[in-house]
C-alpha cells in the first residue's frame, strides 16, 4: 500500500481514541489508566494507522518538524514528514513500512533530513496483530539532534585536550631518553640523574591525566565505585595541609577551623583525599594569602533527618568572575592563570555527587575563590 493516501483529517481527540483502541500502543499513550497525554512525552511522537494516515502529531512533533498538528492529521506519513536519508533518498520509499518484510518489526534510531535540511534522528516502531500480520500502526518516533552534538561536541573537545596534555611530556621522555641511549657516557651522573627526573615527573603527569580519564568515564558512566568506611575528615585535612608544608609553603598560610562535635562519616576515603588534595591545590596554586579551611556539621543535602559534614576551602586571591561561576564544574573550565586539563573540579562534583553530597562555588569574605562541599554521613544500616 502506498504512504500517499489520504483520507479526511481526524482530530487530535480522535487520533488518542483512536490510540487506545490499540491494544499495541494504548498503555503508551493517551491511556486514561496512566494520564499520559501524547503531548505530555518529551520526544515527538507520530502514529500512522493501517492505511497509512496520521492520526497522532504530538506537540514535540510539530515543534521538531515545525510542522501544526492540524496540516499533519488525516494526511498520509510521507507527506506528514517529507523525510530523506542523507544521500537525499526518500525514507519512505526504502523502508516501505506497509509493503515491506512482513517480519519486520522496526526501524533502529538514524539521522534523517527534513525539508531545508533540518537533521533529525527517527527511528519506527511497525505493530502487527500477528508476528506475519500486515502493520496496523506505524509509530514514529523523533528527536533532535542538538544533544547529540554537544556529546560528540564534549567528546571532541576530550580528545583535543587528551592529545595536546599527552604530546608534551610524551615528547620530554622520548628526547631524553633517545639521548640517554644514544650518548650515555658523554654525560655526568648529575646530568643523567637530572634528565631521569625529568623524565620521572612527566611519566607521573602522564600518569596522572589517565587516572582523569578513567574517573570521567567512570563518573559519566555512573560506575564511579565508593569503598565507604568511617573517615576522620579533621586528620584528612590535615594530612594535606602538611604535605603542602613539606613541598616549601608556609605554615602561616593555612588555618584550619574545626568545629565540633563532627558526626561520623562514612565515606571512600581515597575519594575524599582526591577532593581535598584538588581544591587545595587550586586554592595554593592559583589563590593568594591565607587559605582557610573550615570543617563543621552540616544539615545533610535533601535529607533534614540526617546530618552532613560541610568542609569550606576558601582563599583571599581574585576569586573567580561572576560570568564564571556556573562554568567551574563543567569539563576543560580554565580560569585566566590557569593550566592543566580543566577536568579536575568536574571530578570533583563527581565525587561529591556520588556520595550523595553537594558542592558550590561563591566568593570568599576575603575577595577570593570559595568552594563548599557537605557530604552526609552515610552511616550503614546496622549502625541506625
Amino acid at each position: 500500500m502506498a504512504v500517499g493516501m489520504s483520507r479526511p483529517r481526524a482530530t487530535h481527540t480522535a487520533a488518542v481514541r483512536a490510540l487506545s483502541d490499540d491494544a499495541g500502543v494504548s498503555r503508551a499513550v493517551g491511556d486514561p489508566a496512566t494520564g499520559i497525554d501524547p503531548d505530555d512525552l518529551p520526544d515527538g511522537l507520530v502514529v500512522a494507522d493501517e492505511n497509512g494516515e496520521v492520526i497522532c502529531f504530538n506537540a514535540a512533533a510539530a515543534r521538531i518538524t515545525a510542522t501544526p498538528r492540524e496540516s499533519a492529521l488525516g494526511t498520509s506519513i510521507g507527506q506528514a514528514l517529507p523525510l530523506e536519508d542523507l544521500k537525499g533518498r526518500r525514507w519512505w520509499d526504502l523502508t516501505d513500512p506497509y509493503g515491506g518484510l512482513a517480519t519486520r518489526v522496526g526501524q533502529p534510531e538514524r539521522n534523517l533530513l527534513l525539508p531545508g535540511g533540518r537533521e533529525v534522528l527517527v527511528s519506527a516502531r511497525y505493530v502487527r496483530e500477528s508476528p506475519t500480520g500486515p502493520v496496523r500502526r506505524l509509530v514514529v518516533s523523533l528527536r533532535g539532534t542538538e544533544a547529540r552534538r554537544r556529546t560528540e561536541l564534549s567528546h571532541a573537545e576530550l580528545i583535543a585536550t587528551v592529545a595536546h596534555e599527552l604530546r608534551s611530556p610524551l615528547t620530554s621522555v622520548k628526547g631524553f631518553t633517545a639521548t640517554l641511549l644514544a650518548k650515555w657516557e658523554r654525560f655526568t651522573d648529575d646530568q643523567k640523574r637530572l634528565m631521569l627526573e625529568t623524565v620521572d615527573a612527566d611519566a607521573n603527569r602522564v600518569t596522572r591525566l589517565i587516572a582523569e580519564l578513567l574517573d570521567i568515564s567512570r563518573i559519566d558512566s555512573g560506575r564511579l565505585e565508593l569503598r565507604r568506611q568511617p573517615v576522620d575528615i579533621s586528620a584528612a585535612v590535615e594530612r594535606h595541609v602538611q604535605a603542602h608544608t613539606a613541598n616549601g609553603q608556609s605554615p602561616d598560610r593555612f588555618l584550619v577551623r574545626t568545629r565540633q562535635p563532627l558526626p561520623a562519616l562514612w565515606a571512600d576515603p581515597d575519594k575524599v583525599d582526591q577532593v581535598l588534595g584538588n581544591l587545595l591545590e587550586n586554592a595554593v596554586r592559583h589563590g593568594e594569602g591565607t587559605v582557610t579551611i573550615e570543617i563543621a556539621p552540616a544539615p545533610a543535602p535533601a535529607k533534614s533527618d540526617e546530618s552532613g559534614t560541610a568542609v569550606t576551602v576558601s582563599d583571599e586571591g581574585p576569586g573567580i568572575p561572576e560570568e564564571s561561576m556556573g562554568r567551574v564544574f563543567t569539563r576543560f573550565w580554565r580560569g585566566s592563570k590557569r593550566g592543566g586539563t580543566g577536568l579536575g573540579l568536574y571530578i570533583v562534583k563527581g565525587i561529591v555527587e556520588a556520595h550523595g553530597g553537594t558542592i558550590t562555588v561563591d566568593r570568599a569574605p576575603g575577595g577570593g575563590a570559595e568552594f563548599r562541599f557537605i557530604l552526609p554521613v552515610s552511616a550503614p544500616a546496622y549502625l541506625a
